[in-house]
């Protein structure tokens, strides 16, 4: 790159930065105070704490059930907690698991544990005990902190040493016989400002799991700050706003929106349980900019009654940031028919970081969209030879970014072609650029020798006024090897039978891309962002 390059370069960043308002003037005070921060804790998740507290002080940090926080507050905690782990002899380079929903106990332990140079593995909520105990032990993570309400679960998974994030009984130093973090955080107030360890913590977020067990996808902090401008460029999100945190932070959708928010002194307001007349509720009560969703959960408020979601002041919100699953039909253009332009939808995974970015106008052109790719990500389609397709074509899905993950916490990675990873998707760009993901590899269907990916089936499926959603998957055929099988959830009220739906699809897809089985339930089983659970059908 040439030094013409990097300035050009450096002067968008800097534009970027001052339209989100992450650069504006500041008091030579607090500017020594964010310094000081910076420089004690380096280029480190524990930083982001630090200067955010240097910078924003006494502004609401975190909002949950039980109040509010400001950054001052937040960075206190997060000290205290981390001498308090320290004492129980948690030390820098251990890993501890994290089994804990939105609050602001997520927070305390995350930062404390940044601070420590402890490596954090984040654990989903909807595990089982066996899933638990393997993920601990694989991670070698020998400590977890959890919400009381998993503490069966930990006990079911013979884990031993545990400290508990969330409890209903706020004033109690104990649960039982297990501390809590908030005792932790009493105990050790006012005991200062923990050494900067020498190892730097690794953020371990797990895949999704989706078709077999989860696996660790490490990050190292990184001093780059090409990728957030990139976001920045593409989803506005603006300094000093509120944010409702819808998306559960355990995944990397939730916890990037939070460490956004964080950095920009934004306000979140954290949810514990998802109810989209309550997340409404939010939005207006708090006046809140922004509301960090995954796409299931759109889904859900559009179920509520009209006058029901006609009920709720939601004029404030400009944007909605989507990620973690697909957007199935039309439901980004219905929901800002209701809500206005405001869904921004970014197709990325845990390994690879964010790939493209579909802003309101591409959604509302193609619906079904993945967008572009932004500043400083390139996107390659290849075939089964690894070279790459015409214009048009399907192909294997890789990218190239200085987002790409370290390797899992196993010693596995990703393919890798000429520097470009694959996501583990196929799919093909239109002649504006925009990229539509049409399955993953493993979900793809041969049906009497075709191909089909069930995400395009999927689409269609939705798009009729009488589903609410639908899954496609393959089951075994003795003639065709596998046939379609599609599982439909009606909308309430309606008659649709398999004919009906067998006949709508005839009339948009090819022959063989119609489902011989059709399967009405009451539900689809997804996980915690909303991805359906292809193992749990067929």
């Amino acid at each position: 790159m040439s030094t013409l390059d990097r300035l050009r370069g450096a002067a968008l960043g800097a534009a970027v930065l001052a339209r989100s308002g992450a650069l504006h003037p500041e008091s030579p005070a607090r500017l020594f105070r964010m310094m000081e921060a910076a420089r004690h804790w380096g280029i480190t998740l524990g930083a982001a704490f630090a200067t955010s507290a240097a910078r924003y002080g006494a502004r609401t940090a975190l909002v949950d059930e039980r109040g509010s926080v400001t950054y001052a507050e937040l960075d206190a905690r997060t000290d205290a907690v981390a001498f308090g782990l320290r004492d129980l002899g948690v030390r820098s380079g251990d890993a501890v698991g994290v089994l804990c929903r939105n609050h602001r106990g997520f927070f305390d332990v995350t930062g404390a544990l940044a601070k420590l140079g402890v490596d954090t593995v984040y654990l989903n909520t909807g595990f089982s005990a066996p899933q638990l105990h393997d993920v601990m032990q694989r991670e070698r993570a020998h400590v977890l902190v959890h919400d009381e309400e998993f503490t069966a679960l930990a006990c079911d998974a013979n884990i031993e040493r545990r400290i508990v994030a969330w409890t209903e009984h706020d004033a109690s130093s104990s649960v039982g016989t297990e501390l809590t973090i908030d005792a932790l955080a009493r105990r050790h107030a006012r005991s200062g400002r923990p050494l900067r360890p020498d190892h730097e913590a690794r953020t371990i977020i797990l895949t999704s799991g989706t078709t077999g067990t989860p696996k660790g996808a490490a990050r190292e902090q990184t001093s780059n700050v090409g990728p957030a401008v990139a976001l920045l460029e593409r989803i506005p999100y603006r300094a000093r706003e509120t944010m409702v945190v819808a998306a559960p932070c355990f995944h990397s959708w939730g916890f990037g929106n939070a460490l956004v928010g964080l950095l920009l002194g934004d306000t979140l307001v954290l949810e514990r349980h998802f109810d989209p007349a309550a997340t409404l509720a939010a939005v207006s009560r708090h006046r809140a900019e922004v509301l960090a969703a995954v796409p299931v959960m759109l889904l859900r408020i559009l179920e509520l009654p009209i006058e029901a979601r006609d009920g709720y002041d939601t004029s404030s919100l400009r944007l909605v940031p989507l990620s973690g699953s697909s957007l199935p039909g039309d439901l980004a253009t219905r929901f800002m028919a209701s809500f206005g332009p405001v869904v921004y939808n970014l197709y990325g995974s845990t390994e690879v970081g964010y790939v493209t970015i579909a802003t309101p106008d591409d959604l509302l052109a193609a619906p079904s969209t993945a967008g572009h790719a932004p500043r400083g990500t390139e996107i390659r389609l290849l075939d089964a030879h690894d070279h790459e397709v015409p214009e048009g074509a399907t192909g294997r899905i890789f990218v190239r970014s200085d987002l790409l993950f370290e390797g899992y916490t196993d010693g596995g990675s990703k393919l890798v072609v000429d520097g470009y990873m694959h996501t583990g998707d196929t799919g093909h760009l239109d002649r504006h650029g925009r990229l539509f993901v049409e399955g993953r590899d493993d979900d793809m269907i041969v049906s009497g020798g075709e191909n089909v990916f069930p995400g395009e089936v999927e689409d269609v499926i939705s798009r009729h006024p009488d589903v609410l959603e639908a899954a496609v998957v393959g089951v075994p055929d003795d003639e065709f090897g596998q046939r379609l099988k599609a599982i439909v959830v009606r909308r309430p009220g309606t008659a649709l039978d398999a004919g009906e739906l067998r006949d709508y699809v005839r009339g948009r897809l090819a022959r063989y891309k119609v489902p011989r089985d059709v399967e009405f339930v009451e539900s689809i089983p997804r996980n915690a962002t909303g991805k359906v659970l292809r193992r749990h059908l067929g």
